[in-house]
């Protein structure tokens, strides 16, 4: 009899503890890929855990969300809103060194001319902003910010938290259904290259669900921007998809950072139209 099994057949319990284990091990992997969080020694590394990872890109997006949703809470005790605002703004790019930012205006630059699609590819390669990529990223961080000023300071905490968690599913949606359009042998992040399953996709879709779940039991008020933030979220996924396998046959890395952004963008604008509604009514 197999260790690892116990009298009648079942996992022995130590099975279960390595799965769990490893599924901290993923945790911590996507941690580090997408912050600049320091994660214990013990983790290692090996390629494919940055695939299986993927699954949990989306709690990522939990924890920066916190991040940006406790300055913001704080700060705006003791400081005017605004100013609380971009400091939670800075905070996230703080955390993730504009890890998203950066894809978005590549994909703005790359995308933003009527350009062949190899073309487009090689100028998101470079690491220089064009004037499409400094528009974008320019009116990207405006809108945010506006938004996030027109709204009080919990419901900004509410929104920057879901918002964060469903534009990383979304991102991990479009790795589930698109190939990779790139080169995959110069990948930065070749194992991203790899579609996910569809219980990994449950899985990432499920931490988004858990999060807005929470809120809408926290406030009532909060139910109906809450689900309609989730379906806007699905609505920018699959705009994205759709643009992307158009110009360029699949997704890149910048392109999944430009999913997030946008999604997420989508997601607080309709957080602010369901707030202003409160006060016509």
């Amino acid at each position: 009899m197999s260790s690892s099994t116990a009298p009648g057949g079942a996992k022995a319990p130590h099975s279960w503890s390595s799965g769990l284990v490893h599924e901290l091990r993923l945790v911590f992997i996507a941690l580090q890929f997408f912050t600049r969080v320091p994660v214990p020694r013990w983790v290692g590394f090996e390629s494919d855990w940055l695939h299986q990872s993927a699954r949990h890109f989306a709690l990522i997006g939990v924890i920066v969300g916190a991040v940006a949703a406790a300055v913001l809470w704080a700060a705006s005790w003791v400081l005017p809103l605004p100013v609380a605002v971009l400091l939670s703004m800075a905070a996230t790019m703080l955390l993730t060194g504009g890890f998203h930012e950066d894809g978005w205006a590549d994909t703005c630059d790359g995308l933003g001319g009527a350009v062949s699609r190899e073309r487009a590819l090689e100028i998101m390669k470079d690491s220089r902003i064009g004037a499409y990529g400094a528009m974008g990223l320019l009116m990207m961080l405006a809108l945010k910010a506006a938004t996030l000023t027109s709204l009080p300071a919990a419901w900004g905490c509410a929104a920057l938290l879901l918002g964060h968690t469903a534009s990383r599913a979304a991102s991990t949606a479009l790795i589930r259904f698109l190939p990779y359009a790139g080169d995959i042998e110069h990948a930065k992040a070749k194992p991203l290259a790899q579609r996910i399953s569809a219980g990994g996709l449950v899985v990432s879709c499920g931490w988004a669900l858990l999060v807005a779940g929470g809120l809408a039991m926290c406030q009532p008020l909060w139910r109906i921007p809450v689900a309609a933030g989730l379906l806007i979220s699905v609505l920018g996924a699959t705009f994205c998809a759709r643009w992307f396998r158009r110009r360029l046959g699949g997704v890149t890395g910048d392109t999944l950072g430009a999913t997030q952004q946008l999604t997420e963008l989508l997601l607080l604008l309709v957080w602010a139209t369901a707030w202003h509604a409160t006060q016509t009514t």
